[in-house]
């Protein structure tokens, strides 16, 4: 008799994922229709291209769910080293966009070399825990780690800091849970603070931002904010049917990107939008169930970033519709438009399910 061992893979995570993305779609084609016919003569121009982005990203989640994740491990620092140079080298060759300068044009494709950053940091600080798990218990290391993470997160926040805020929370979460030394990361913390005040003070439009969160009725760029939360408030409980919105109908500026969820509270109403973040509650809680199962510490990690990352933006994305903090253009991962983010969150998701796959469940009995 021959035993085979017998492994996991999280179904459960991969229907809450394909449920994510279907309402994505759905919901995108609702809030983009009118801009879409209005600038390309085509209602179904922004579905088309984020179902083309999100084949992409199953296509690359598929390979990457039967792929052995912990052969990624040596190659951390490389795939760091990559995001670091793309995210320098877009300050100098990328292509402007309202007024910054974040893509990579390359034929009808644009790359958000921060998006890379993302998850290239995820497998970098989940390869490092892994390898010296018990030297980040000393606070020089835990120091040293940060200070390489500055560069790549320096040319994040020149033309985008709220990525580097994300990119940065992804390195403190990861690390705070690697390490027993919890009291250094209070000081980490505020200076990370006082670099965020400082990036804030050395650019007007950042510091505008400030004003304009407080008093958005005062302010032409508080527009955008004030509209949706007219959105949010004429919702109700549930709201005025799918399809139904006003506010996108040029209101909402660009709603399909970082303020979708306003459309989807006026047109799906308070029920909509507590069932969406419940599914997103029922991703993380999946996550969860895989890291604390996982095979090897670096895997653990790996899902624990993933988390992270996933998490910290549905939360800055929907205190931004809703005026909690200063607007921050962090797209909901899933929902809003665009391809890098997409693409790049399911190639995520593809390495949480590698993780799964490889938890071992025992073994069976087989004939010779």
């Amino acid at each position: 008799m021959k035993k085979k061992k017998l492994y996991y893979f999280d179904y459960s995570l991969l229907l809450i994922l394909i449920l994510l993305v279907a309402f994505g779609m759905v919901m995108l084609y609702s809030v983009s229709a009118y801009q879409g016919n209005l600038k390309y003569n085509d209602p179904a121009h922004f579905l088309k291209r984020q179902a083309a982005f999100a084949a992409v990203g199953f296509f690359f989640l598929l390979i990457e769910s039967y792929y052995d994740y912990r052969r990624l491990r040596k190659f951390g620092g490389f795939f760091y080293a990559l995001a670091m140079f793309l995210c320098i080298a877009v300050n100098f060759v990328g292509t402007n966009g309202n007024g910054s300068t974040r893509w990579f044009k390359v034929g009808p494709i644009t790359i958000q070399p921060s998006e890379i950053a993302k998850a290239a940091v995820i497998i970098f600080l989940a390869a490092l825990i892994s390898r010296s798990n018990a030297s980040l218990n000393d606070t020089k290391n835990i120091i040293k780690v940060f200070l390489i993470l500055v560069p790549c997160l320096a040319a994040i926040a020149y033309n985008n800091l709220s990525t580097a805020v994300i990119v940065a929370g992804i390195a403190f979460i990861m690390l705070f849970i690697a390490s027993r030394r919890t009291g250094v990361f209070a000081g980490i913390l505020f200076v990370g603070l006082f670099g965020v005040v400082i990036f804030i003070m050395t650019a007007g439009y950042r510091s505008d931002r400030i004003a304009i969160w407080l008093h958005p009725e005062n302010y032409d760029k508080g527009y955008q904010t004030m509209q949706a939360l007219y959105a949010i408030g004429s919702g109700g409980l549930f709201g005025r049917g799918l399809g139904a919105s006003m506010q996108k109908l040029g209101f909402v500026p660009e709603a399909q990107n970082d303020m979708i969820f306003s459309i989807i509270c006026e047109e799906l109403g308070i029920f909509g939008a507590v069932g969406l973040i419940i599914l997103y509650i029922l991703l993380l809680w999946r996550c969860v169930i895989v890291a604390m199962n996982a095979h090897d510490q670096f895997g653990s990690f790996l899902v624990i970033g993933v988390m992270t990352h996933i998490s910290l933006q549905v939360l800055l994305n929907i205190a931004v519709v809703t005026n909690t903090i200063p607007n921050t253009g962090v797209t909901l991962p899933f929902i809003s438009y665009g391809g890098s983010a997409l693409i790049i969150l399911l190639m995520e998701m593809g390495l949480v399910l590698s993780v799964s796959h490889r938890i071992p469940l025992g073994s069976e009995e087989l004939e010779a």
